[in-house]
């Protein structure tokens, strides 16, 4: 599932190529999008801009109108030139937006929906979001008190709730765990402030270390690479994610993973980096460090 770097990067390559530009084309599948299209107009007005809130990626066109897509598990947005073949079959496609430009195509995603600001304020689940780890200004104590709200959730079942944070996903989760040195079937009233914060200060981290230039391709979709370990080699970009059975890379233990929560997300960890408190030990377990540093 992309997670928030990826839909970060794909609203920034989105704004790059949009912003500014008059949609000269609009079609959907989405007989609700079309609707707008009839009976308000999509083309002729001007996109003004493009964000990520989360997992969550915004349109912003003229006029007060807002197109608001999630890509759940596998949707993407592509950009193409005029006349350029596109990389998905045709059957695959949602979203066009046109301009003189640029075209941009939605693929395989299943939410989409046009709002102005006032009907996205009221909009069930989007308006409960957390601070996204991207945003420019992010308060990491601030955050780590929201994680602290959930005391009797696991923690990697809390860190995948959006309304605590915006932007965390299954492979984030298990990755920022590890690198805390925290258990992910802990739970939340166990961690330590020092802890709260390393999850979540480690995962602005990990996040804003994937949507920098040099992260990857500057055409994003939801298969761009993702890195966590700071390593040049292909095969050792995650710490723990997919890893199952394989040597831990700090201590040589097997990797373990099982499902957790009711979505049965599978979650990776490491039994000796990450081991379960003694009964009693938990609230004084100290957090081991940032990305890079000693676990």
């Amino acid at each position: 599932m992309p997670e928030g770097d990826t839909i970060f990067r794909a609203a920034s390559t989105l704004h790059r190529a949009l912003a500014g530009q008059r949609v000269t084309e609009f079609s959907s599948v989405f007989p609700k999008l079309t609707r707008v299209e009839t009976d308000s107009g999509v083309a002729g007005r001007s996109v003004e801009s493009v964000e990520a809130r989360g997992k969550w990626l915004l349109m912003h066109l003229s006029g007060d109108l807002i197109l608001l897509t999630h890509m759940l598990m596998n949707g993407s947005w592509h950009i193409y030139r005029p006349g350029e073949r596109w990389k998905r079959r045709r059957d695959d496609m949602r979203i066009v937006i046109g301009t003189p430009k640029m075209i941009a195509v939605a693929f395989t995603i299943q939410v989409a929906e046009f709002h102005t600001a006032a009907s996205l304020a009221r909009r069930r689940v989007f308006n409960q979001l957390g601070p996204s780890l991207l945003a420019e200004e992010f308060d990491v104590a601030g955050a780590a008190g929201r994680l602290r709200l959930q005391p009797d959730a696991e923690v990697g079942t809390a860190l995948l709730r959006q309304s605590v944070v915006a932007g965390i996903g299954n492979v984030y989760k298990s990755e920022v765990c590890f690198a805390c040195g925290v258990n992910p079937f802990r739970r939340v009233h166990s961690l330590s402030v020092a802890e709260t914060a390393c999850l979540i200060g480690t995962a602005r981290t990990f996040l804003q270390m994937n949507v920098a230039p040099s992260s990857g391709e500057p055409m994003v979709t939801y298969t761009g690479m993702r890195r966590t370990t700071r390593r040049v080699d292909p095969a050792e970009a995650l710490w723990v994610y997919a890893r199952r059975g394989d040597p831990c890379r700090k201590c040589g233990a097997a990797i373990e993973s099982r499902k957790q929560g009711i979505d049965a997300r599978t979650t990776f960890w490491c039994p000796v980096c990450q081991p379960e408190p003694a009964w009693g030990e938990a609230a004084a377990t100290p957090a081991r460090g940032e990305p890079g540093g000693k676990h």
